[in-house]
């Protein structure tokens, strides 16, 4: 058996809080035109969403998935899937079920699923090739896989507080000191062709999120704040010699005149790809 980078950020609130944020609205739009047209033709579609996190992006699929249809959404680990099952249950949505699995060793069958979904998974792997692979697997013929990744490179923030400059230089180093892909979005394509998909069968293209919006600066910014606290970030960055105490104190200062400031935005740029499997 290969052995993979851990995941090591861990699924603290700290790390997963902004990713309560997340819906398929407003981070898997390059799905949901093919997902409609999918449940119209078979309502009772499986979907496997890789990597669920917190569950808000799953649930949301599972909503638009309703009423015949069903999402079964996978972690590494149990906390964060008792959490996710927390919100489904909070949302009164049934129509989706939980369970631990790794994405590089998925257990279940050769096309066993309609859709496959990941949402920034890639990113934090030491081997995406292997994990596209994986999830192709598992997907019937004529079924999709979907797929979104933040290229870290690609952030545009206003206003240029150079501490806020400073974050970013650190969640990109860290995230590469991890063992992670700080350029997933732009090598989508790439991972996907040598995962052994046709470029024929594959839709790409990229999408972004805005934090611009009070409550959107808010539940982004106080999260930042909330990692530099307490999350491996602070601690991975001091270690490495990135950052310093003070630096850290510093870039939260700097999330917080952003979370204030009228005409802060925050965009990040994501890759997007539909393999249609042949």
């Amino acid at each position: 058996m290969t052995t993979h980078t851990p995941y090591v950020v861990g699924h603290a609130a700290s790390q997963t809080k902004h990713h309560e944020w997340r819906t398929a609205e407003n981070s898997a739009p390059h799905l949901l035109p093919h997902l409609k047209r999918a449940v119209q033709a078979n309502p009772h579609l499986k979907l496997l969403d890789v990597g669920a996190g917190p569950g808000t992006l799953s649930v949301s699929l599972a909503q638009h998935l309703a009423p015949s249809g069903h999402v079964l959404a996978t972690e590494i680990a149990d906390d964060i899937l008792v959490r996710a099952k927390e919100h489904a249950d909070a949302r009164g949505v049934h129509n989706i079920s939980f369970q631990k699995a790794s994405v590089y060793e998925l257990p279940f069958a050769d096309g066993e699923f309609d859709v496959v979904h990941a949402h920034q998974v890639l990113c934090h792997l030491d081997a995406p090739v292997d994990a596209v692979r994986e999830m192709v697997r598992v997907t019937k013929r004529g079924g999709l896989v979907a797929l979104r990744e933040a290229d870290m490179r690609m952030w545009c923030v206003w206003p240029e507080i150079p501490a806020l400059l400073r974050f970013h230089e650190l969640m990109v180093e860290v995230l590469v000191a991890n063992g992670g892909q700080d350029k997933g979005g732009r090598k989508l394509v790439s991972w996907v062709l040598e995962a052994g998909v046709e470029r024929g069968d594959v839709e790409a293209g990229f999408g972004t999120w805005c934090y611009s919006e009070p409550s959107d600066r808010r539940a982004w910014g106080e999260a930042m704040v909330e990692r530099l606290r307490t999350g491996q970030m602070r601690g991975k960055g001091i270690e490495l010699g990135i950052t310093t105490e003070e630096g850290v104190e510093e870039m939260i200062k700097g999330w917080q005149e952003w979370i204030e400031t009228g005409d802060a935005t925050l965009g990040i740029m994501n890759g997007e790809v539909i393999i249609k499997k042949a």
